[in-house]
């Protein structure tokens, strides 16, 4: 499925459709080192920074750096934790409206230990597991030409009423995403593949997909969830990207060579990418290479916001890389 909306034109050109993204938000409290602790053990680590965190955040962020409109809908406790990420997301230009600050609950928090290799992740969920579908009003949709959502695992509040949501959102004429991220528990649940009856674009990385469809090969995963309305495309880290063309082929796109320094959010800023150019309607295998070259990008600096590209340094990266 293709986006259903034309860009609007304006004083200045084609105004981009707004992206509405419903979601997570917490801190990221981001320590980069080569050692990972054990237990009983300390290490010592090079760098330390604290940054807005959380998939569906750090998706937002990656899109409006793309200079795509965004608003967001989630909920924060009344605490410092939540001021930082309100006012981060408000200095990026995105519309911070829908975000409920809750007296009840604590922000979420997330302490990241990252190598240029790979990251180990300790999180307290907090206000992550108390949205809810029915917070989603159906005005929110109003203006809007996309809905995304992400860490749908993580988020129990919202997971039992994603299709609905999902749902209502093609009913107001917007198209869908979701990026399942990973299941803590490591059960995988069935009602994931019953929301993707209404969700166009699916986003998961590669031990995700393999999980989902309990197949050790991605090219196999991916047929395993062809059929319906949705478009998977398997984020494959250093390998790049994958999914199926409409007459069956396995489409992929390379990784993009840069001097990585943190990959958290590596996959949301692919997203961020991937729908920046999805919803331009662009080619699909440009759509594949925008979301390598702004997830490739994204780890030059640590945590998942600090090097977000511009559109016009993914240009660049992919006109250097033709």
């Amino acid at each position: 499925m293709r986006p259903p909306r034309e860009m609007r034109g304006g004083a200045h050109g084609p105004v981009p459709p707004r992206i509405l993204i419903v979601g997570e938000i917490n801190p990221d409290l981001v320590l980069r080192g080569d050692a990972f602790p054990a237990a009983g053990k300390e290490v010592i680590v090079d760098d330390f920074v604290m940054t807005l965190g959380s998939a569906s955040a750090i998706c937002a962020m990656g899109l409006a750096r793309l200079g795509d409109p965004v608003s967001f809908v989630g909920r924060v406790g009344a605490d410092p934790w939540g001021e930082y990420c309100i006012d981060t997301m408000r200095g990026a230009g995105i519309d911070v409206t829908g975000v409920v600050r809750d007296p009840a609950l604590k922000t979420g928090v997330t302490v990241s230990i990252t190598s240029s290799r790979d990251r180990a992740l300790v999180s307290f969920i907090g206000a992550i597991g108390a949205l809810r579908a029915a917070d989603v009003a159906d005005d929110a949709f109003a203006g809007a030409s996309h809905l995304h959502v992400s860490s749908y695992f993580l988020q129990e509040g919202l997971r039992p009423g994603c299709r609905s949501l999902f749902a209502r959102a093609h009913a107001a004429g917007l198209t869908t995403s979701l990026d399942p991220g990973f299941d803590p528990s490591e059960r995988w649940g069935n009602d994931l593949l019953e929301t993707l009856a209404e969700v166009d674009l699916f986003f998961p990385n590669d031990v995700e997909v393999r999980a989902i469809t309990r197949t050790d090969a991605v090219p196999d995963a991916l047929r395993r969830l062809a059929g319906g309305r949705t478009r998977t495309i398997a984020k494959l880290g250093a390998l790049g990207c994958a999914t199926l063309a409409d007459d069956g082929r396995v489409l992929r796109a390379p990784s993009y060579s840069v001097e990585a320094v943190d990959t958290t959010g590596a996959g949301d800023s692919f997203n961020a990418g991937f729908l920046h150019a999805w919803l331009a309607r662009r080619p699909l295998e440009e759509c594949l290479r925008w979301g390598a070259a702004c997830g490739s990008l994204s780890t030059r600096g640590l945590g998942g916001t600090a090097r977000q590209p511009s559109a016009e340094e993914a240009e660049r990266l992919l006109r250097s890389s033709a």
